[in-house]
């Protein structure tokens, strides 16, 4: 083997010992062993969905941000510190690997803005507020959440799936790359794939999503923009169901986020409730926050 064959050998090595990992990891608190293995079983004959090599789902690229004739929107970039140029450039150079940025000559610009989240670090964004204002709205509907709910509250078993970064795997029309374009301090990208921030993100989102489950949309299978729900009433039926949507998903190219799925449950958190034994209530998590907030 070359280096860089030995390197992929050893990296695929590596991969695949991370996701027996986490396959047993997910099911490990099924207690009727049969049921467990069963699990394991179509996981593990779906488990590229969790491999973590970005992917881009073969669907046609998509046309998301429809301006007419406006003219390109050009705003300056925000003043930052040393150490946040430094992450702006630590993160451009990750999206440029993953091919999910080129380098551009595009007239449009928005500006970079890094964003603390809960564990005080910082995420990289783009204020496209700009761009928002002048683009065209997607009325594509996202279904009602009191409807999810009336469904799920038949179920016993649930498994959540979380998509790696969803928009990231979708590809973007070679007309709207450019009017996603941003500058670091020394070099102008766009992005190649569905940018986050873009108003008609979830609305293309949940288009795609539709398309991919189908037939099994409100029988046993559910998504919100990018978080899938499958439900079932029985175990059985739900090792259908779950290997019906993970081929589903394989079929599509698309890539999951391990650590966030959650996997033959009979209790879980969606879209802010927990669902246990047919009741539908508000996560504690939030109820806590709204307690501790002050007036």
């Amino acid at each position: 083997l070359s280096g860089n064959d030995l390197q992929k050998h050893i990296r695929a090595k590596c991969y695949s010992d991370q996701i027996r990992k986490h396959i047993l990891e997910s099911t490990k608190h099924i207690e009727n062993e049969k049921h467990r293995l069963a699990i394991q079983d179509i996981l593990g004959r779906n488990k590229i969905l969790f491999d973590p090599t970005p992917s881009i789902i073969n669907i046609p690229s998509q046309s998301a941000i429809r301006t007419g004739d406006h003219p390109p929107i050009y705003s300056k970039q925000y003043s930052a510190s040393y150490k946040d140029q430094d992450m702006k450039f630590q993160e451009t150079q990750k999206l440029l690997e993953r091919g999910q940025i080129e380098e551009s000559t595009s007239p449009w610009s928005s500006p970079i803005v890094l964003v603390k989240k809960k564990d005080k670090t910082m995420r990289f964004c783009i204020d496209y507020r700009r761009l928002n204002a002048i683009t065209i709205k997607d009325a594509f509907p996202l279904p009602r959440i009191d409807e999810i709910f009336d469904q799920l509250s038949d179920a016993v078993y649930y498994t959540k799936f979380d998509f790696k970064s969803g928009y990231f795997q979708v590809p973007l029309s070679k007309e709207d790359r450019p009017k996603t374009a941003f500058s670091t301090r020394d070099n102008h990208y766009q992005f190649t794939v569905l940018p986050q921030g873009i108003t008609n993100g979830p609305a293309t989102f949940q288009r795609i999503i539709n398309h991919i489950l189908g037939p099994a949309r409100w029988k046993y299978a559910l998504a919100y923009i990018d978080d899938v729900i499958i439900y079932s009433k029985t175990f059985e039926e739900h090792l259908t169901h779950l290997n019906d949507i993970c081929t589903m998903l394989k079929n599509a190219r698309f890539r999951l986020n391990p650590e966030k799925c959650e996997i033959a449950q009979t209790q879980t958190d969606y879209l802010g409730h927990n669902i246990k034994n047919g009741e539908i209530r508000p996560s504690p998590n939030n109820i806590n926050g709204l307690l501790n907030t002050r007036l």
